[in-house]
């Protein structure tokens, strides 16, 4: 089954980073996995998250505020 990965934010630099940094740990972790960004405010606070960038994994928030590392983020998807 694909997970669904959401980087939360409004495209700013640290945004981007967390971006990058999920579909970086989707090859590390070889993790059937989709990223897709929401930029959309309103759906950004439907989760709850008040402060971005934020990453969400088959909606559940995971981390806000921070930019976790590519192996982190693999592990999260194991």
């Amino acid at each position: 089954m694909s997970k669904k990965i959401e980087v939360l934010g409004t495209g700013c630099a640290k945004c981007q980073k967390l971006e990058a940094h999920a579909k970086q740990a989707v090859e590390l972790s070889g993790a059937d996995a989709t990223v897709s960004k929401v930029t959309d405010i309103n759906q950004i606070t439907d989760y709850g998250v008040m402060i971005t960038p934020a990453l969400v994994i088959d909606g559940k928030v995971k981390v806000a505020g921070k930019i976790p590392t590519a192996e982190v983020i693999a592990e999260w998807l194991k």
